[in-house]
């Protein structure tokens, strides 16, 4: 249970060194994009980059050079992604959520806290992370589609204008 052998040991210290470097150099050269936290699919490649890793350092059935081409699978379909979505429009708004607007001068939304599983703490806190003590010192707070909370504190916005880009949840 604590020690099988020797050569167990330096499987893991040899695969391990070369799928970490073999890593490394493959999302060096992917871009940063591969390990941005943008949208759901960049979630699941960064899940799955470590998941395989894992695998590749101590699973004996796993053979580094399948590993490093599951690193190479998982950073090109991340590309294809990608490139797709900036390519195309349809495909964008199908892999990427809207940024939802959660309080409105100074007012909560609560329909769209609701849908989004947000509560008012979650959106005090980012008011008090940003410097703000009451909701009603900012325009706007934006769930982003990265998960993050926008705070919007430095001008009021006009009647029901909302920041580009963002829309209503349904209440």
């Amino acid at each position: 249970m604590f020690f099988d052998s020797w050569a167990g040991l330096a499987r893991v210290l040899v695969v391990g060194t070369l799928a970490y470097v073999a890593l490394v150099v493959l999302l060096r050269v992917s871009g940063k994009r591969t390990l941005a936290k943008l949208n759901a699919f960049d979630f699941i490649v960064t899940v799955a980059l470590g998941s395989t890793l894992a695998t590749v350092l101590l699973s004996k059935s796993v053979a580094l050079v399948e590993g490093i081409l599951a690193f190479a699978l998982l950073a090109g379909l991340q590309f294809l992604v990608a490139w797709l979505s900036v390519r195309s429009e349809r495909f964008d708004a199908l892999v990427k959520s809207e940024p939802v607007l959660l309080l409105h001068q100074g007012r909560f939304l609560d329909g769209a806290l609701r849908a989004q599983r947000v509560t008012r703490d979650e959106v005090l806190s980012a008011l008090r992370g940003q410097g703000f003590a009451r909701p009603d010192q900012v325009s706007a707070v934006v769930l982003e589609t990265d998960g993050t909370l926008s705070v919007l504190g430095a001008q009021r916005l006009e009647g029901d204008a909302r920041p580009p880009g963002v829309r209503r949840s349904p209440a």
